[in-house]
């Protein structure tokens, strides 16, 4: 029984021999050259890489026969396919009485090897003649479906040119080949990779990937599809973080080298999204490498490698990250699954394809499980394909399984069939077939089907199939995510790409990314975007930014803009801001709580004007009433309430009007009622300030209360008309800060403000000399007149100026509100120190304190010498009587103090006749008894301030 392996091996060695034609010398001519071929009345010729690479191809010195490795299940599966639909053809009699037939070539992924195939299919008795004009070159094979790769279709389409002889391929994307004038005979069941590279494009924007790498390579095909990426990423905004080539040639002496250097940049770049223009065979050996250094990055695939069930399913696939790619309209066919369950060759034909597949998948060959494997034996990734009952089997050519359908993805060969299609129903229209029988020439050029073929449309399994001018179909993409399945991948399909409106529309968002472990996606950008309101400042490229904020007076309104926008019809915006708005007008409205508190103090101060002119009125006779002079008093309160009138102006829109109404009546009234409380002062002044006999007589003749009025308001007036003459108030028209979204409107107090400075210096003068006048007479009693009132409201008055000025200057923007407030506090400080004080003496001050007592009390407090001590008894009813009663007799004394108070007569003969050490005496007491007498003669003037006469004279 240990014989029975043993001769299994040894029939299963040479029936792999036999079957693998590149490896056999001597044999059949046609079986050296195409592995499978039906005849017909029509012959279709196949060019399909059944296998993977030629062996040793970089050592190839003569033109020997191609030596091929590697069997390409997915290559042999689509081959099938297109087979599987021309025996569907022929039985459905889709063209009636004529019988298609087929011719398949192994390309081995090598464009010479197709080439050498191509020779074949166009030899005619096993020559091909080189003629002059190829117009009635009649081959047996008409048209050419494939090839697989680009690089490959390209070089066969060049030779076909010469004899126009049309190129149908299902998978070359590469975009030269659209080129019509330097590859007329090539058409495609599929879009340009033009239209695949816009796609990736738009799928890198729409998931915000700005920052990638690419690795492509070095054939036509990785080529064309990198130069058309870069158009389509610089469109989109994505930036390429690194670009490496490989090369496309399996068995290159430095393939292995270089994809080693490709798997160390992609790890130590920061770029998470790497595109793969390559074969699926290259990224299998750039993912074992990910795989061995434990590399996750998110992997977008071209169509080359976008549906690759090998890949798929290879060992360790769950550990190199996300995979998303583009792939061709796909259809899965119930009878294409059960033609691949009951693989058999054509009847009449052969197909060396399927007997090496079914010699790999049933052949007993333990010994190539052996840690030392035999030369003849297929490499460890085919022998996965062995069948676990490979070994059961008597005759392993007649054995079947649903093997392909359950490891392949059937569906993808769905475009091979449609090439199928697309030549019978041109062929329909050349051989003019009808339901019965098809008339036209069955031995035609292959030109005249290359003509017909551009112009054919047909609906096949749902989809609308036609060809454009560059003989590419233009349809849709779907975009595939590679999904976990256990230890290896499946393909969903979470979306597509219409290449007519140019736009990707993504249907499925709830699936777990790698990267992210969950459903949100993954970020992969050189720098953070840039939000609404900044702009992007470019580093070293484009996606390599800092963000900027967009300056006062524009705006940004969307993310990643390259440059602000400028705010128009009188719109601003802020630094930062993401739009433009209308600056906010500002002044004091009538609404707001600031206006209303000053126009409800302003009211409460007329009010309170209104109470005290009341009160005045009501004791107009009393002593406090009398010292406060109530006809003065009265006009006071008149340009106090022009005052807080002139408040109501401040309020408000502003209006050129109202700028000049309101600085008028404050200067006005303030000043009509400084004016009067300058004239109280000077009058204190006069009544208790001794100056010599002359100049205190021409003093009083000054003290002319309503003339002083009048031409201290007046100085005011002419002020303030020349003001409104010469630079006149107005609506300040100065632009807004940058940094400010309200635009005050405020009034100007003119173009120099020297009219208005003037104006307040002018009030603040008065109110000086007033307050000077009264510090004067600050010795003199309350009792007697009104100097403290008119210090403490002079010097609030004083004060609360000086504090508006600075403020009025640095902060011009508050000016109004500031300048209300002053004239409302300064108001209030003339009520508060001037009118009530006296109001509250009115109503509850003591009426025991005669004028006679008082007199005598200061005359206490204020005499130095004790020695005489005049008492002055004043008839307070009257304030007419006035005697002295000496407290020591000393006669010469008393008629000194009789002398002096004498104003008529100056008395200097009573000085000669005293001693020199009493003259002195009795000079001081002669003039402390002159200063009562004065006061009594100011409370006399306070009845009547026009009598000046009876004022004592010092």
């Amino acid at each position: 029984m240990w014989m029975c392996p043993l001769l299994n091996s040894f029939f299963s060695t040479l029936t792999i021999l036999s079957i693998i034609p590149a490896l056999v010398d001597g044999c059949d001519f046609a079986q050296s050259i195409c592995g499978a071929q039906v005849s017909g009345d029509i012959v279709i010729g196949i060019l399909s890489p059944c296998h993977h690479k030629v062996t040793a191809l970089h050592e190839r010195i003569r033109p020997d026969s191609y030596h091929c490795s590697d069997f390409h299940l997915e290559s042999f599966m689509r081959s099938l396919a297109a087979i599987h639909e021309i025996e569907a053809i022929n039985a459905a009699g889709f063209l009636p009485g004529v019988r298609l037939g087929y011719l398949m070539c192994d390309t081995c992924s090598d464009a010479s090897k197709a080439l050498q195939n191509v020779g074949y299919m166009l030899t005619v008795n096993r020559t091909l003649n080189v003629e002059c004009d190829y117009n009635d070159f009649r081959p047996r094979v008409k048209i050419i479906l494939g090839a697989l790769y680009s690089e490959v279709s390209i070089a066969v389409a060049r030779l076909l040119n010469v004899y126009m002889i049309p190129l149908l391929s299902s998978t070359s994307s590469a975009p030269d080949l659209s080129d019509k004038l330097r590859y007329p005979v090539f058409m495609r069941t599929i879009p340009s990779d033009k239209h695949q590279t816009k796609a990736v494009a738009k799928m890198m924007r729409h998931y915000e990937w700005n920052w990638v790498g690419v690795v492509y390579g070095d054939d036509e095909y990785g080529s064309a599809a990198f130069q058309s990426f870069l158009e389509d990423a610089e469109e989109n905004g994505v930036c390429l973080d690194y670009q490496e080539v490989v090369p496309h040639y399996l068995d290159h002496s430095q393939s292995m080298q270089r994809i080693k250097q490709v798997a160390l940049q992609i790890q130590s770049s920061s770029a998470q999204v790497v595109l793969l223009i390559l074969k699926a065979e290259l990224v299998e050996l750039l993912f074992k490498e990910m795989i061995k250094t434990n590399t996750s990055r998110i992997w977008i695939s071209s169509d080359a490698w976008s549906r690759s069930s090998s890949l798929a399913k290879m060992d360790g696939i769950n550990k190199v990250g996300d995979i998303l790619g583009f792939t061709f309209v796909t259809s899965k066919s119930k009878s294409f699954d059960e033609y691949l369950k009951n693989l058999t060759a054509t009847p009449g034909g052969y197909n060396n394809f399927i007997e090496e597949y079914k010699s790999l998948r049933f052949n007993c060959t333990p010994e190539c499980f052996s840690n030392k494997p035999p030369s003849y034996c297929p490499s460890p990734d085919l022998l996965k394909i062995k069948s676990g009952d490979a070994c059961n089997f008597k005759d392993p050519q007649e054995q079947n399984d649903d093997y392909l359908v359950k490891a392949l993805d059937t569906s993808d060969a769905f475009l091979n069939k449609v090439a199928v299609r697309a030549t019978a129903n041109a062929l329909k229209k050349l051989l003019k077939c009808n339901s019965s029988s098809c008339s036209g020439e069955i031995n035609f050029p292959p030109w005249k089907l290359l003509e017909e073929l551009k112009k054919v449309q047909f609906k096949f399994d749902n989809h609308n199939f036609f060809f454009d001018k560059n003989g590419d179909f233009l349809g849709f993409y779907d975009l595939i995510m590679w999904e976990k399945d256990g230890h290896h991948r499946r393909f969903q399909r979470i979306g597509k790409y219409h290449v007519l409106v140019e736009q990707i529309e993504i249907d499925k968002k709830d699936f777990i990314w790698f990267a992210t472990a969950n459903t949100t996606n993954p970020k992969c950008r050189c720098s953070k975007r840039c939000p609404p309101g900044s702009v992007k400042k470019i580093l070293n490229v484009s996606c390599c930014y800092n963000c900027t904020q967009c300056l006062e007076g524009y705006y940004s309104d969307g993310w990643d803009l390259h440059i602000c926008k400028l705010c128009h019809n009188g719109s601003w915006s802020l630094k930062g801001w993401d739009e433009c708005r209308p600056r906010e007008e500002s002044y004091l409205r009538w609404s707001h709580p600031h206006p209303i508190v000053m126009m409800a103090a302003a009211a409460f101060g007329t009010l309170l004007l209104l109470v005290i002119f009341i009160i005045f009125l009501v004791y107009r006779d009393s002593p406090p009433m009398k010292r406060a002079e109530v006809r003065l008093s009265c006009v006071m309160m008149a340009g106090l309430s022009v005052s807080f009138a002139s408040v109501i102006c401040f309020m408000g829109k502003p209006s050129v009007h109202l700028c000049r109404a309101r600085q008028v009546m404050y200067a006005m009234g303030f000043t009509l009622c400084v004016s009067c409380i300058l004239v109280k002062a000077y009058r204190t002044f006069l009544a208790f300030l001794p100056f010599g006999r002359l100049t205190s007589r021409r003093l009083h003749k000054l003290y002319k209360p309503p003339v002083i009025v009048i031409i201290i308001t007046t100085v005011q007036g002419i002020i303030c008309l020349l003001w409104l003459i010469l630079d006149s108030p107005h609506i300040d028209d100065t632009p807004p800060s940058p940094q400010s979204m309200t635009k005050v409107i405020q009034c100007s107090e003119g173009e120099t403000y020297i009219g208005f400075g003037i104006m307040l210096s002018y009030i603040a003068l008065l109110a000086l000399v007033g307050f000077l006048l009264a510090i004067k007479g600050r010795k003199v009693p309350q009792e007697f007149s009104e100097t403290g009132h008119i210090i403490f409201s002079m010097l609030m008055y004083l004060f609360v100026w000086v504090c508006f000025i600075p403020v009025y200057i640095t902060n011009n923007e508050k000016g109004t509100p500031v300048q209300a407030s002053a004239i409302l506090v300064s108001s209030y400080g003339i009520i508060f120190c001037h009118f009530l004080p006296t109001c509250y003496q009115a109503l509850w001050g003591s009426n025991t304190d005669t004028l006679e007592r008082i007199l005598r009390r200061w005359r206490i407090i204020s005499s130095p010498n004790l020695d005489l001590v005049t008492e002055i008894d004043i008839d307070t009813p009257g304030l007419n009587k006035l005697s002295q009663r000496p407290v020591r007799h000393q006669d010469s004394v008393r008629q000194a103090g009789k002398m002096v108070a004498d104003t008529a007569n100056p008395g200097q003969k009573l000085f000669e006749t005293l001693p020199s050490g009493r003259r002195l005496r009795s000079v001081r007491n002669a003039r402390k008894n002159c200063f009562f007498s004065s006061a009594t003669g100011l409370i006399n003037m306070a009845q009547d301030p026009t009598d000046m006469d009876s004022f004592p004279l010092p």
